[in-house]
């Protein structure tokens, strides 16, 4: 049953017959003949089996509806379940024609069939699986009202899953993939582990919707949640509204931000995960599931590309997910248990970047964590500067910040787990909102930005990363570009739970209490930057900067905060040298 809370609700739009692929309502069910090509891109290379609005009940007596595409012969196969309340016939298609430069993603790549965010079955079913979408909670038809992750999601994972395992095409054998919304619900579901389940793919999942999603170091931000809302999500009734959630319960221990992380280490069955540096949102929720999951089956990869493009534009990726799956749905013997069990990237921001790096473990157990001090002159310097300083900057201004930099002389790659810890204090509030980013500089010292997709799939519309500063607005945003990484911490909520921290670098913050700031009372901040893997070449820097607001890329829009009064306010100010060693703790490899 979902949270012992009462949940807030806001409207969402009904399904209407067109938008979004939305199909008139009924169960029906039809083969798709081989060449079978309906969405004018990717022709089918088999006959596939279709099923539409297959209700199943769960244990509230809600019924949840899935489309099935399966082989057309009577030979039962494991199913791999797509979920999310995105609509199952939203397809990627759809959203392409909506992104900048079509995400690189040519025309014929998809079927049509994928529900967005998920696996194509023109791609699994000739394969040997069923590929199910469903519709969650409340979305399209299916009953109830939509609710985001937590016990109630799981609860009807489980229970679809145990229906699906039943049909007399299914052997029994279920799995789950996808991304984002189909990636994070996995350790959800598997946490409770429904018997039929026996493998989960998450590509690109945080698992803590209240740390590593809307309340990121303390800071509310519903990011895309709320342009997801309104173009994506249809159903009869409403959606979880997490800002008013926020609103009456700003701390994490509350019953309700509790039920939103998920109990990765009751997680035992086989998992292969997939994430990226790159990502805003899901980075360090893959990396913790990898660390947490409570298997030896576990694989890891760390991919140089966004996630859609991974998915849906890469052969390599979607071969290995079918042989990850061939292997612990079908028991096939395919190789697959010799793949590297962590393998990972290095980004070159303008370069291509260097990517199935085998690596022992994540994190990298070679690495040599060194503290680098913040510096007068605006340096960065692995000796620690005897004399104090004050480094301010206006925390209300887009990009005004504090920075330290430094120039490396050799090669040298920076791989992991980084760290900040700050001695600050302001005059003008009681709290602070800190962001640390880690940029890259080229050899003349200009902030350099990397693509999430190859520079290669986008020239021939005209795009070059030599004329970066031509390209349209709003196309420079967090989907496309990385900045660099990123550490967010609220100066009132700066305590640290050792016990449950992951890593040294990368503490835990209970976020069960406010602990104010006096006027310019000096207080020690530890902010955990989000994972990287960048290289430098001998000439180029890195430089770390201090923000009070958000330093991410804003493209055509300004952000709505409707949490002003709790945003940073006035001057903002950075102790560095003597007993306030401000420093940035970096991981060489």
């Amino acid at each position: 049953m979902p949270a012992p809370v009462q949940v807030a609700w806001k409207p969402i739009d009904r399904p209407s017959i067109g938008r979004n692929n939305y199909q008139k309502f009924g169960f029906r069910e039809e083969v798709l003949p081989e060449g079978w090509n309906g969405h004018n891109s990717r022709p089918l290379a088999c006959e596939i089996h279709a099923t539409h609005d297959l209700g199943i009940k769960v244990r509230d007596g809600c019924t949840l509806y899935c489309d099935v595409y399966r082989p057309a012969d009577l030979k039962p196969v494991a199913a791999i379940l797509a979920w999310s309340p995105f609509g199952k016939k939203f397809n990627g298609l759809t959203m392409l024609k909506n992104l900048p430069w079509g995400l690189g993603i040519p025309n014929g790549t998809l079927s049509g069939l994928e529900k967005f965010e998920g696996p194509d079955p023109a791609v699994l079913v000739p394969r040997g699986f069923a590929v199910v979408n469903v519709d969650a909670r409340g979305s399209g038809d299916s009953d109830g009202m939509v609710s985001i992750m937590g016990t109630q999601e799981a609860e009807d994972g489980y229970d679809v899953i145990e229906a699906i395992a039943k049909m007399p095409w299914c052997n029994g054998n279920v799995g789950l993939a996808g991304n984002s919304h189909l990636a994070i619900v996995q350790w959800f579901i598997a946490a409770l582990k429904p018997p039929s389940l026996k493998a989960i793919a998450p590509w690109e999942a945080c698992g803590d919707l209240y740390r590593e999603q809307f309340v990121r170091g303390g800071v509310f931000d519903s990011g895309l949640f709320d342009f997801i809302i309104k173009m994506n999500i249809q159903g009869r009734e409403g959606v979880e509204n997490f800002q008013e959630m926020y609103r009456r319960c700003q701390k994490a221990d509350s019953p309700y931000w509790k039920d939103k992380r998920a109990d990765i280490a009751k997680i035992s069955i086989p998992t292969y995960i997939t994430a990226s540096y790159t990502n805003f949102v899901h980075t360090m929720g893959s990396i913790r599931g990898y660390m947490q999951v409570n298997t030896k089956n576990k694989w890891l990869r760390i991919c140089p590309w966004q996630e859609w493009y991974d998915i849906w534009n890469c052969p390599d990726s979607t071969n290995e997910m079918a042989q990850f799956f061939d292997h612990f749905l079908n028991g096939v013997e395919n190789g697959w248990a010799s793949t590297p069990r962590v393998r990972s990237t290095i980004l070159r921001f303008g370069d291509e970047p260097i990517f199935n790096i085998v690596e022992e473990d994540y994190p990298i157990p070679r690495t040599e964590y060194r503290k680098a001090y913040f510096s007068p002159n605006n340096k960065l310097s692995f000796t620690p500067p005897p004399e104090t300083e004050i480094i301010s900057y206006d925390s209300e201004k887009y990009l005004d910040c504090a920075s330290f930099t430094y120039t490396f002389e050799k090669k040298t790659r920076l791989a992991g787990l980084p760290k900040a810890v700050l001695y600050v204090s302001t005059l003008a509030s009681k709290d602070m909102d800190i962001y640390v980013l880690l940029r890259k500089l080229d050899s003349k010292g200009n902030a350099l930005m990397n693509l999430n997709i190859p520079w290669s799939s986008i020239a021939d519309q005209g795009a070059s990363r030599d004329r970066i500063d031509e390209l349209p607005k709003r196309n420079v945003n967090n989907l496309m570009f990385h900045v660099g990484s990123l550490g967010i911490l609220r100066a009132s909520r700066r305590a640290v739970d050792e016990r449950r921290s992951i890593h040294e670098n990368y503490p835990f913050h209970p976020h069960d209490r406010d602990e104010y700031l006096e006027p310019g009372e000096i207080v020690k901040m530890e902010v955990g930057i989000w994972a990287m893997g960048v290289e430098y070449e001998a000439g180029e820097s890195i430089r770390v900067e201090v923000h009070g607001t958000s330093p991410l890329l804003r493209g055509e829009f300004e952000p709505d905060n409707p949490f002003l009064d709790m945003a940073s306010k006035g001057i903002h100010r950075v102790h560095i040298g003597g007993k306030y060693p401000s420093h940035i703790v970096l991981p060489f490899v």
